[in-house]
């Protein structure tokens, strides 16, 4: 059996410094994109209240179709890792030049990420036009969803360059060379909201394009941030060797491979979705204010997730590689400097929450609006939850991050559906309507979903680690019983 090592100060503040190094700009870049989306929705609402709501619900299919192609991607960041670092042993550096960095494996694995990340565009494009042809079928008011055909027919074709960035994002990040992509996003803001302006108001003798000329510009950026990244990756000298994006030559094998671990991980992202979404539908049911106080706090909660979504993605990284290398006991480790971190930040946003209520809500609510008033009565207290929850939305985040590291997608994708909808759901119903306790009562049962979700995953990750490790001591026993009867012999 492994000895398992003490984590002292010193030790974890080593840790911590290689994980951030990594973590910061993921979680920088998260938030950028979070602005990018606020961006289409704020220019949506200047356009009225029916394309606010015809371009809301666009976006939130193409949103949803986005996210598990990013799922499907994901893991390909874990693979270039694990190659990278098996290449930078003895016998990887023996071979010197481009396999020192991963060579043919990391080039074989690109090639299946564009594959990968080209079927699942094509595929979501033309099911988010499909979509937009039967929305009267799902009982939208007709007008509406006349609106919304049109911003989904200009959003679809974005899909594609989005799912290509998403595929050489993950290869950045393997190699763990990912700081192009905080200048990239932060210059796709900007590009975003001067494209939106232009294009729907139809200035430099452009045509006034309206709500869809705002899918038009985001479906450009999406275009522009791929080249931009694209280009900065071949202006790499590690990374320009190693990046062979032509999806034609992909290994059948390695493209199955790749579905094999993204698919759970897209169901992971699309469960945790509906999960928020239904939690939302049973929030609406108390009235308009419990609606309002929920989506105001949680956009809070999304916003604040995006930390979590930078260490899990860092965590999930390092963890590939330290098993690559065999070393378990940093892998442990890692665990433990990613709930470190995670807990420091929400630490620090919780005290935020319970003495700054007000400030907090107010870019969402004015307690001095009509109807506003309750609402943010409402909003303050689900705060005292909120304040808690977090932390166990990080550490699930975390450990859905640890667990793709160990290339245990479907596990992770197991435990989320025990968590969110045989725990997390009945308790929210049970809490907020058959206890009565209303809009509080749903984010107890949040709660409840998140931390059962939590302690299952890091539960789990504890145990594939240590037979992670007895498996590899005993190949080690076998290969030194084999090298010494070949000795012998």
């Amino acid at each position: 059996m492994p000895t398992v090592r003490r984590t002292g100060p010193a030790t974890l503040l080593r840790d911590s410094r290689a994980l951030a190094g990594l973590a910061v700009p993921l979680v920088l870049t998260q938030l950028a994109q979070v602005a990018l989306t606020t961006t289409d929705t704020v220019m949506m609402g200047l356009l009225g209240t029916r394309d606010l709501a015809a371009g809301g619900l666009a976006l939130v299919l193409f949103n949803q179709l986005r996210t598990m192609g990013v799922g499907l991607v994901t893991s390909v960041g874990n693979r270039i890792a694990a190659a990278a670092a098996r290449a930078e042993t003895a016998d990887g550096a023996a071979r010197g030049g481009e396999d020192a960095r991963g060579g043919a494996d990391v080039r074989r694995i690109v090639r299946a990420s564009m594959a990968v990340a080209t079927l699942a565009g094509l595929a979501g494009a033309v099911l988010l036009i499909l979509l937009g042809e039967g929305l009267t079928l799902l009982g939208q008011e007709a007008a509406v969803a006349a609106r919304a055909r049109t911003m989904l027919l200009a959003l679809a074709p974005g899909l594609l360059p989005c799912l290509w960035f998403q595929a050489v994002r993950q290869f950045t990040v393997g190699m763990r060379r990912p700081q192009a992509l905080l200048r990239i996003t932060l210059a796709s803001v900007a590009v975003n909201a001067g494209l939106n302006w232009v294009l729907v108001h139809g200035t430099w003798g452009l045509p006034e394009l309206g709500l869809p000329g705002i899918g038009v510009a985001t479906s450009t950026v999406h275009l522009l941030s791929f080249l931009a990244l694209y280009a900065s990756a071949r202006r790499d000298a590690v990374l320009a060797p190693l990046l062979s994006p032509n999806a034609l030559k992909a290994d059948r094998a390695t493209v199955r491979e790749l579905v094999r671990l993204g698919v759970p991980v897209a169901a992971t992202y699309g469960s945790e979705a509906g999960f928020f979404s239904v939690t939302a539908l049973m929030a609406g049911s108390f009235g308009s204010a419990a609606l309002a106080a929920h989506t105001a706090v949680n956009q809070l909660v999304y916003i604040v997730f995006q930390v979590a979504v930078g260490l899990s993605h860092a965590a999930s990284i390092h963890v590939s590689r330290e098993l690559a290398l065999g070393r378990f006991d940093a892998a442990r480790r890692l665990r433990d400097t990613a709930l470190a971190c995670g807990a420091a930040v929400m630490t620090a946003v919780a005290v935020v929450y319970v003495t700054l209520p007000g400030p907090v809500l107010r870019p969402f609510l004015d307690p001095g609006a009509t109807g506003d008033g309750e609402a943010m009565t409402i909003a303050t207290r689900l705060l005292l939850v909120v304040a808690v929850l977090q932390f166990f939305d990080c550490a699930q985040n975390i450990g859905v991050g640890l667990l793709r590291g160990l290339d245990d997608t479907r596990g992770g994708f197991r435990v989320t559906l025990v968590g969110y909808w045989a725990v997390g759901l009945p308790a929210a119903w049970l809490l907020g309507h058959a206890a009565g306790l209303g809009t509080l009562g749903i984010w107890l049962g949040l709660l409840t979903g998140l931390a059962t979700t939590a302690l299952l995953l890091l539960r789990r990750y504890a145990a594939g680690l240590g037979a992670c490790a007895r498996a590899h001591e005993a190949e080690r026993h076998e290969a030194s019983k084999s090298n010494m009867l070949g000795n012998y012999g």
